[in-house]
């Protein structure tokens, strides 16, 4: 059996949502590439899957039927629904694209593509690079996000009589699939991200731990602008596995957005490669069934060269740290992981370690009891 799959057609990153846009869907052929340059799908264990377009019964359990076909409408650039009342706008965060129907719907169908090969045990991990877009809400666009193929996913799952846990990594709070889980206690909802004070969604507060039957589902560790590898890796490590383990869930489903990064144009956080696969590589170790999705990530060149350490870590690959001679011109550097440390000012490195702190004292505090954790 391979030991992963990487879903993944060119269909995916040919569409632009604007010019100046920051969300680049070339990115994703960028990974492919870098992948393909280090021979990836040539061994026995990773398997290169093409996807299927999302059916719409699937997406429909989330979204509206009337928010799928104003997307529908849009993307044909026809008339006769508000762009507005679904929260697009063509200067802001979402604007409407030709094909943006189609787009969507096949980065659904490669994140259902990969739920089904691991509920079905054919492969212990697969990744879908165009996936995690963790913003979308069941009415309307949000955060560049169109269809949240991770609630799409998780209720695919639930629908199969497994529990699922959802740990998002991106620089930005995953509040479209914490909303869709808040009161379900079958779904364990983990959120670490740049605190909603600084930066979009402006939510995913420590306070912020579910409601009704789901009280101690939802867990949220936000982080101060800045923080780095040291405090990112020691707040993770003091709250996701633990939490993890307790729930034992069926299917780990990760969004591994790389917006942490210290370049990212639109972040703060201070991660480097090394944070990134620090994190990744805890959560592949705990040997759940793992699901795991792209998201956020804006400075290109680290985005392909983090998703190909994340594939590297599914499929049992160390890469060499030299980047294949076709891939250096494209990428802008020769090695594959970072060397460099971003310097940062003690005064505010101390205010991050006085956040992270806080956060996880938060957690302890009114999450872990729940699961039968020690406060």
């Amino acid at each position: 059996m391979p030991r992963a799959a990487f879903v993944y057609d060119d269909a995916m990153s040919q569409h632009v949502l604007r010019q100046d846009h920051p969300m680049r869907p070339i990115r994703l052929r960028n990974t492919y590439e870098l992948l393909e340059a280090y021979d990836a799908f040539d061994g026995v264990d990773s398997l290169l899957v093409t996807p299927t377009l999302a059916d719409e019964t699937s997406v429909g359990a989330f979204h509206s039927r009337d928010y799928m076909a104003a997307v529908r409408t849009f993307s044909l650039g026809l008339t006769g629904f508000q762009p507005q009342r679904f929260g697009f706008a063509q200067g802001g965060d979402n604007p409407t694209y030709p094909g943006m129907y189609e787009a969507a719907m096949l980065s659904t169908g490669a994140t259902l593509t990969a739920a089904r090969m691991v509920a079905d045990g054919e492969v212990p991990a697969a990744f879908n690079i165009s996936g995690g877009l963790h913003h979308a809400a069941a009415r309307n666009a949000s955060g560049f996000c169109v269809f949240n193929d991770p609630v799409v996913a998780i209720m695919y799952l639930l629908q199969r009589g497994l529990r699922v846990a959802y740990v998002d990594i991106d620089a930005h709070h995953g509040d479209g699939v914490q909303d869709a889980f808040y009161n379900d206690p079958r779904v364990l909802t983990i959120s670490v991200h740049e605190s909603g004070q600084y930066l979009f969604p402006g939510t995913g507060f420590a306070g912020e731990v579910g409601a009704g039957d789901g009280v101690g589902y939802a867990v949220n560790l936000p982080l101060y602008p800045y923080t780095d590898d040291e405090i990112y890796l020691e707040a993770f490590e003091a709250v996701v596995p633990p939490l993890l383990e307790a729930f034992a869930p069926d299917v780990l489903l990760t969004q591994l957005g790389i917006d942490s990064y210290h370049t990212d144009p639109l972040t703060h956080l201070q991660v480097t490669s090394r944070g990134f696969i620090g994190a990744v590589t805890r959560l592949g170790g705990l040997g759940y069934p793992w699901l795991a999705t792209g998201g956020g990530g804006y400075d290109i060149g680290a985005v392909a060269r983090c998703w190909t350490l994340a594939y590297g870590v599914m499929c049992g690959a160390d890469w060499p740290d030299r980047i294949p001679t076709p891939a250096i011109e494209r990428l802008g550097r020769t090695t594959l992981r970072d060397t460099e440390i971003p310097e940062i000012p003690d005064h505010i490195r101390a205010d991050a370690r006085a956040l992270a702190t806080e956060s996880v004292a938060a957690i302890r505090d009114a999450v872990f009891p729940v699961h039968g954790l020690e406060a």
